[in-house]
């Protein structure tokens, strides 16, 4: 049933009311008046700050992601516009870059997007994302914020930020299960048990997934918790605490070159499988939020995370020369408050973040099995703090305009070789809205981004240049322009749409390229001028086929067209950066039934990319088709998706380089033709 309407709800109040006083006698109907389940609270929240931001904010639906092949992050942003992310060599690595971040040799440490869950800080406080803490299948709904757009959580970073937002008892299901299996030997299964009791609920997930890989030495095999319970402790408080623990062990099947790749891409490299290269993490993460409704025009937030991450990577193995086995530990506390208030047209927001990570251990050169010798000391650390406001002005009917600012005091310090930076900067913002209808509108905004090295990537190491000098931070101006909404279209069809144009100025940008004396290792440094400028568009639609309304048809359609160059650089001139594609395009046209019944086919378009700084080595382009089905029921759903129904021998990703070789091993096959059936049972 539909909400009623005010008018609705008036006439269910006043009219039986009035009656009774003329006629005290007469006997009324009983009048019941039930709320639209399917309105989501949280996604109508999401929704409004959407359309609050004068730019590139995306919403994705956790719901959705139960009707496909969903095992990492490249799978759950498909269809997130300004995002290029690549599946990697197992299960849950994936290459990630928002407009052009991360585009380096240093992509193990993901820096240029912050990563936050509910709220709170996953990523590190120097800005780095390698950690295993997001399962996209955990997720209720997650928010992108692209580029600049993350002023809403403090961030300026590059690519922007993702905020993961955690299911409760009490805005799901709370007991489900869910089974997957596929090629290559995936299985997956996770089962949530949920209760509400009172002022009290709570939810717990477990999960396991076991992986053999297409190629050689490709095993993974993956153990999760995830849980939270929260308590209502009066009319206007509430609080709610966060746990999860994740045991990730995974082999890497290493790189090849581009003859191996051609001649059998299924296999690992000589190198991985000698050194036995794993990416091995044990993680636990404990967080609280509490949330203070202080009036119907005010609250205040506080939040508090700790999280600990053991790693054990083996990842170079090149003797007699040179050896790499990374043991260490990290810790990372952050905490965040946040203060919101509607003043007549103003709606401020007042915010403040910190977090401070630890990293120690050791670097080791080793035999795989045997013994291994610490050569470097790892004691590292990071301390971030960032205070942000920001007023959304409705200064006239159907125009906002969106200002504030973020600054940011961040230190970065590396002991063993005596490093530390401290870096500062105030970074604008302004932006304005234009609602065109109460379903769509135009925006733009200018606006400044900056980020600071990472722990990784802090000394300039720069061919001829001094020794121990801190690389700059990069910093740059972003414009952009934009428009979103949807429209009826008269017979119970519509389409929406949601396209954003971006140019972006940056100095200093931080780049990483290969260090030809120490395999895997590499050398950092500050590009003078680059520019990164893109196309984002998501569009699709929900069209009827016949009389009826039982048959529909829903196309989407993401494309990203990429334009990132040096810019009269005095070695690279103008040429293309790395390892982001020129153009790529995710596309599906489901066919609904109103059974439940779906299927339809899915496309993959990806342009020509370069895997080296001076545009010398071509990674080629590709197209993959699919298809994917699916029936869901009141309590239950299945679906099965089949990938590459073309057997396409395609890279998915690659290592970086300054001028790559014929012999460089540095491409990983993506999958080839793959098939993954699912279904979930709620309970």
């Amino acid at each position: 049933m539909n909400r009623p309407s005010c008018a609705a709800l008036c006439a269910a109040v006043l009219v039986p009311a009035a009656l009774a006083q003329s006629q005290p006698a007469a006997q009324l109907p009983t009048i019941t008046i039930k709320a639209d389940k399917s309105i989501d609270p949280t996604r109508e929240a999401l929704q409004a700050e959407q359309a609050l931001t004068p730019g590139g904010v995306s919403l994705i639906d956790g719901e959705s992601l139960r009707q496909r092949g969903v095992s990492n992050l490249a799978d759950m942003l498909r269809y997130t516009p300004g995002l290029w992310a690549a599946g990697g060599s197992t299960g849950d690595s994936v290459f990630l870059s928002s407009r052009g971040s991360n585009l380096d040799a240093t992509n193990y440490d993901g820096n240029g997007v912050r990563m936050l869950q509910d709220g709170l800080p996953v990523s590190a406080a120097d800005g780095n994302n390698h950690n295993r803490d997001i399962d996209p299948l955990s997720a209720r709904h997650a928010i992108v914020a692209r580029g600049a757009n993350a002023l809403t959580y403090g961030a300026s970073t590059l690519g922007g930020a993702i905020d993961f937002i955690t299911p409760t008892a009490r805005d799901g299901a709370p007991n489900e299960a869910l089974f997957s299996a596929g090629s290559f030997g995936e299985r997956q299964g996770r089962i949530t048990l949920g209760t509400v009791s009172g002022s009290f609920d709570g939810l717990v997930t477990a999960e396991t997934r076991r992986y053999d890989g297409f190629r050689g030495h490709q095993q993974q095999e993956r153990t999760s918790l995830y849980a939270n319970g929260g308590w209502q402790l009066g009319d206007r408080v509430s609080t709610r605490v966060y746990l999860s623990a994740i045991d990730n062990d995974q082999q890497l099947p290493g790189g090849l070159t581009r003859q191996q790749w051609l001649d059998q891409p299924r296999q690992g490299s000589p190198e991985a499988i000698a050194g036995d290269y794993q990416y091995n993490v044990k993680t636990w993460r404990l967080a609280n939020k509490t949330v203070w409704d202080i009036d119907a025009d005010s609250q205040l937030s506080v939040g508090l995370s700790v999280e600990n991450q053991r790693l054990f990577h083996p990842i170079v193995y090149a003797p007699p020369f040179f050896s790499l086995l990374i043991d260490t530990e990290q810790r990372t506390l952050g905490s965040t408050v946040r203060y919101q208030r509607r003043l007549g047209a103003h709606d401020l927001l007042v915010g403040l973040n910190w977090a401070q990570t630890t990293v120690d251990g050791g670097n080791f050169s080793y035999t795989p099995g045997g013994a291994r010798t610490r050569f470097a000391v790892v004691d590292n650390k990071a301390d971030n703090l960032e205070l942000f406001v920001m007023d959304r002005w409705r200064f006239a009917p159907n125009w906002t305009l969106v200002y504030g600012a973020q600054a940011v005091t961040t230190s970065r310090e590396v002991a063993t070789s005596r490093l530390k930076g401290d870096y500062d900067s105030l970074n604008p913002r302004v932006g304005l809205i234009r609602q065109l209808t109460p379903d769509a509108q135009l925006f733009a905004n200018i606006s400044r981004v900056y980020e600071a090295p990472t722990l990784y990537e802090l000394e300039d190491e720069t061919p001829g240049g001094p020794p121990n000098t801190l690389l700059d931070a990069m910093s740059g101006t972003v414009v952009e322009v934009g428009a979103r909404g949807q429209q009826a279209l008269g017979g119970g069809n519509r389409w929406h749409w949601d396209v954003a144009a971006y140019y972006t100025r940056l100095r200093n940008e931080i780049l990483s390229r290969d260090d030809p004396g120490a395999p895997g290792t590499s050398l950092s440094i500050n590009a003078d001028d680059t520019v990164h400028a893109g196309v984002e568009a998501l569009v699709g639609g929900s069209f009827a086929i016949g009389e009826g309304g039982r048959h529909r048809l829903e196309p989407l359609v993401n494309l990203t067209i990429n334009h990132f160059r040096f810019r009269k650089d005095a070695l690279y001139g103008n040429n293309t950066l790395p390892a982001a594609p020129r153009l790529a395009l995710r596309a599906e046209a489901i066919y609904r039934h109103s059974s439940g019944f779906f299927a339809g086919p899915t496309l993959d378009v990806v342009s020509s990319r370069w895997a080296d700084f001076a545009n010398t080595y071509k990674v080629d382009s590709y197209t993959l088709w699919g298809l994917r089905a699916g029936y869901t029921a009141k309590d239950w759903e299945v679906f099965a998706e089949a990938r590459n129904l073309g057997d396409k021998q395609y890279v998915s990703m690659f290592s970086v380089r300054d001028i790559a070789g014929a012999n460089d091993a540095i491409l990983t096959p993506g999958a080839p033709r793959s098939l993954v059936v699912g279904a979930r049972l709620k309970f």
